[in-house]
């Protein structure tokens, strides 16, 4: 069947994909060979494919093909995450549009609705994953709330509530009045908001005194309990021991010292709303002060805030604002610049809130981990400026707040039977909760039913921070032969944005469960923005269609394109033309196929001299490329490695070995010359497969029939062999010599067709392997050595070398004289012009260095261009 015009990538993908899967290439079960493992970083279940993950599962796909090839079992595991909150928050938002609120529903009946929804619309990225050539075990997908991984995450907290690591507490915590649940201080973003500071009157009681507090949050003044004075500021000094009176709600409330207060910042007076404020709740520990939490879940007042009861936190601010300009006691505003803490996940302003939730201790479980990172390179980071921000992270760890106010997640295995904040047991399951109940309690009469699960779900993290482990069931049962023969995993590959999230709990977890790392190396990509640095999102507008790039560009060259600009650890400015450049090379490689197929063969014809040598190049060429591109891998330099591999297809294969092994028009090639070629393009396409899977795999069943056995995928890598340096660099000059030859060709519009004599005057470059190639590819009826500069001639440099390609019958001697001097005077004039202004002392005197430099530069730019002209014309006249 005849090869299409160009490559269509459509019908070539859906065909190949359908052929792995059909063959099962991608399914991976223990055997003899070593194993090669990476985990997907599980996208969100209801998510849907964007750039992050294009670069991201690229990449992975890349590194598990290349692991096939190299004779390892490679194992790639997918799946997706539950998300808690962000798919907590769509369910709830769909329910409301159906005028059904979470709060009338049971959890049951909550939980039916969120599953449907995952059943709607979970997976669809991982089918979108497929589209881009992903080669993941399909047959081990993952989900984090499937039944064993659930179990594992249940098994996880009892473990570590045995241990005295997770504790209950009562503290401050972030809470996301929009999702209605607590997150730890890494999920909250911190940005920079224009507010204002706002100055109020506090009266003083039993006098006409007064002191001015500045606060940013005016309507938090229904939970003061205190103001603060510094007991050194003597300003203050006649107010020890008095109260002050609220505004508008009239509490007094006690005048408190502490040296906790900067007498430099604002007033030099704090108030203090321990409800409200992580320090005002350290202060008010300390005095002993009442708390009073102003606020309902959803941050609007409750009934602490009197008549702005129901009113949103915002909205009351203004009210209450007014109120107090109303009464007298506002004494200015002024404009104010502060960090304001956000919700990654819903972008709500935090409110700090005192809350009993569930704690994890970190203290001692970080340190294996950050021995693993920062001093015995049992984990590496690529590239490695991420050990700085690994370290700060881990050395200032906090305990992490793992429960959530959410219903969709794993439900808190805590048991509660009484009414006191102690009265509960921690087990699996509820048979084993009621068990240890009798036990704690001495009542053999209590029932299932007199327990109350705590409503709280875990962390989604708690739950991925198991990852690795519990893909191969290894905390179900750490014996099985799949967790012994896969774990440790080999990479990960992920973005920096969850080094803390995901990756450094993932090593946590490793050590403290199995001894082991949970991977060697952790491969951080950038994150892709667009040409003008800004960061890809739906609400800029800035976000391209990942599928319509596949379709307008087609897989391969989308992963190409992402690839060319993907440096390890800088974030990547994406331009579409780079996709355009992939769809380009896909085309290129295509079209040499072609060439290659147009040839007729013929076995009786001898090897020519230039078609042994190109071959015996190339050969060179190519291994010393696989060394180049083998150490770019180590390194987790992906884009280097490409665009390794990009090179040495394009220019070296394409630009010239084909160029000089080409027959003539209408001439048959030799048979030899074509089996090698052949064997050679089948090596460029074993290390093109990572990244261009479905073009390598339709060539390669092109140029002959295969037997599944025998597909690309699950062939070999390059088979190594010697490299001939001297013949590479004999090439290297002999190509310099085409260029020069080439570019006479160019500037002086001498055809192709008409063949040239090229004379060289030799001082170096003794061995002349090579001048059968040049011969042909320059198209030279007559080459020799000469022992002084040719007459008449044009002339070009190859090192010390000087070549002459005599001008009689290849150009109009006349005509050229006539242009040089022309070009002569052109360049003479502005000359003068350049040094007219270095002449200037004010302008050299007075204009930037940089400025001055260039115009130097211009200067001995002209001056060497009009002595090469005028050799030129000495030549021909």
């Amino acid at each position: 069947m005849a090869l299409d015009a160009t490559y269509n990538a459509k019908n070539i993908e859906d065909k190949w994909y359908s052929y792995w899967m059909e063959n099962n290439y991608f399914h991976s079960t223990p055997d003899d060979r070593e194993p090669y493992t990476i985990v997907i970083p599980p996208p969100n279940v209801t998510g849907i494919l964007h750039m992050g993950h294009m670069l991201n599962n690229t990449i992975q796909d890349v590194l598990i093909r290349r692991a096939r090839l190299k004779g390892f079992n490679a194992c790639w595991v997918p799946g997706t995450d539950h998300a808690s909150i962000a798919t907590e928050a769509k369910v709830v938002a769909k329910l409301k549009s159906e005028g059904i609120e979470k709060a009338d529903l049971t959890r049951d009946e909550f939980l039916k609705h969120a599953w449907d929804w995952t059943d709607e619309y979970g997976g669809v990225i991982l089918d979108q994953l497929k589209k881009l050539g992903a080669s993941c075990d399909w047959e081990r997908t993952k989900f984090t709330l499937d039944p064993s991984m659930s179990q594992q995450v249940i098994k996880s907290f009892v473990d570590l509530y045995n241990k005295g690591l997770i504790y209950r507490g009562y503290r401050m915590v972030n809470w996301d009045p929009e999702a209605k649940t607590t997150l730890s201080d890494e999920e909250v973003n911190h940005v920079e908001k224009q507010g204002n500071l706002y100055f109020i009157n506090y009266k003083i009681e039993g006098s006409d005194d007064k002191l001015t507090i500045a606060t940013t949050r005016p309507e938090t003044i229904f939970g003061d309990t205190a103001i603060c004075i510094n007991p050194n500021d003597e300003r203050f000094a006649h107010l020890r021991g008095k109260k002050a009176i609220v505004p508008i709600c009239n509490r007094v409330i006690p005048i408190i010292e502490d040296d906790y207060v900067d007498v430099e910042f604002g007033t030099g007076c704090l108030k203090v709303t321990p409800a409200h404020d992580v320090n005002d709740k350290a202060l008010g520990d300390k005095h002993k002060l009442e708390v009073i939490d102003i606020f309902n879940d959803d941050a609007s007042l409750n009934s602490f805030g009197l008549h702005y009861e129901g009113q949103d936190r915002f909205e009351a601010r203004k009210a209450v604002t007014k109120e107090l300009d109303e009464l007298g006691v506002l004494v200015k505003t002024e404009q104010h610049l502060n960090k304001v803490g956000t919700s990654e996940r819903t972008k709500a302003v935090i409110e700090p809130r005192l809350s009993d939730q569930w704690f994890l201790k970190m203290e001692d479980l970080v340190k294996p981990a950050i021995k693993a990172v920062l001093e015995d390179d049992d984990v590496v980071l690529h590239p490695k400026k991420f050990e700085n921000t690994y370290r700060h992270w881990m050395t200032n760890i906090r305990d992490w707040n793992i429960s959530r106010q959410l219903w969709w997640g794993q439900q808190i295995p805590a048991y509660f039977y009484g009414d006191g904040k102690e009265d509960f047991v921690v087990a699996e399951t509820l048979e084993e909760a009621i068990v240890a109940a009798k036990e704690r309690t001495g009542r053999a009469d209590l029932k299932t039913e007199d327990l109350t699960q705590d409503a709280d779900a875990l962390d989604t993290w708690f739950s991925s921070w198991l990852w690795p482990m519990s893909v191969f069931d290894g905390l179900n049962d750490p014996d099985n032969e799949e967790f012994k023969y896969y774990y440790p995993t080999n990479d990960l590959v992920t973005g920096p944005d969850i080094l803390f999230f995901w990756v450094a709990r993932m090593i946590i977890a490793g050590y403290e469960y199995t001894g082991k790392r949970p991977f060697k190396n952790v491969y951080l990509t950038g994150l892709v923005r667009d040409k003008q640095r800004r960061k890809m999102s739906k609400s800029l507008g800035n976000s391209p269609d990942a599928l319509k790039l596949i379709d307008d560009y087609s897989a391969d060259g989308v992963r190409v394109g992402l690839l060319l600009s993907a440096p390890a650890g800088n974030d990547l400015m994406f331009d579409e033309g780079l996709c355009q450049q992939g769809k380009g090379f896909s085309n290129k490689i295509w079209n040499a196929f072609k060439l290659t197929q147009s040839w007729e063969q013929d076995a009786s014809i001898s090897q020519p001299e230039a078609s042994r040598l190109a071959i015996d190049w190339y050969r060179s060429k190519l291994q010393q490329t696989i060394l180049e591109i083998d150490d770019h891998y180590s390194k987790y330099r992906i884009s280097d490695a490409l665009m390794g591999t990009y090179k040495l297809i394009w220019d070296d294969f394409c630009g010239w070995l084909l160029e000089i092994i080409k027959p003539a028009y209408q001439a048959p090639i030799d048979s030899k010359t074509y089996k090698e070629v052949m064997s050679l393009f089948e090596d460029n396409l074993r290390i093109l497969h990572p990244f261009m899977p479905f073009l390598t795999e339709e060539l390669w069943h092109e140029i002959a029939s295969r037997t599944p056995e025998q597909a690309l995928i699950v062939n070999h890598w390059p088979e190594a062999t010697e490299i001939d340096t001297a013949l590479l660099e004999e090439f290297s000059f002999a190509a310099d010599v085409v260029s020069g030859i080439r570019t006479i060709r160019k500037e002086k519009n001498i055809a192709f067709k008409d063949a040239i004599e090229l004379h060289v005057l030799a001082s170096e470059q003794s061995e002349n392997r090579f001048e059968t190639v040049i011969s042909k590819l320059g198209n030279i009826e007559k080459m020799s050595q000469v022992a002084e500069a040719v007459e008449g001639a044009l002339t070009f440099r190859v090192k010390s070398n000087e070549y002459f390609i005599p001008m009689a019958g290849a150009i109009n001697v006349e005509e050229e004289i006539v242009k040089l001097e022309e070009e002569l005077k052109y360049i003479k004039g502005f000359l003068r012009s350049v040094q007219g202004k270095l002449k200037n002392e004010k302008f050299v005197s007075g204009a930037p260095e940089q400025v001055v430099a260039n115009e130097r530069k211009k200067e001995a730019d002209a001056i060497a261009q009009i002595e090469t002209i005028e050799a030129s014309l000495k030549s021909l006249k």
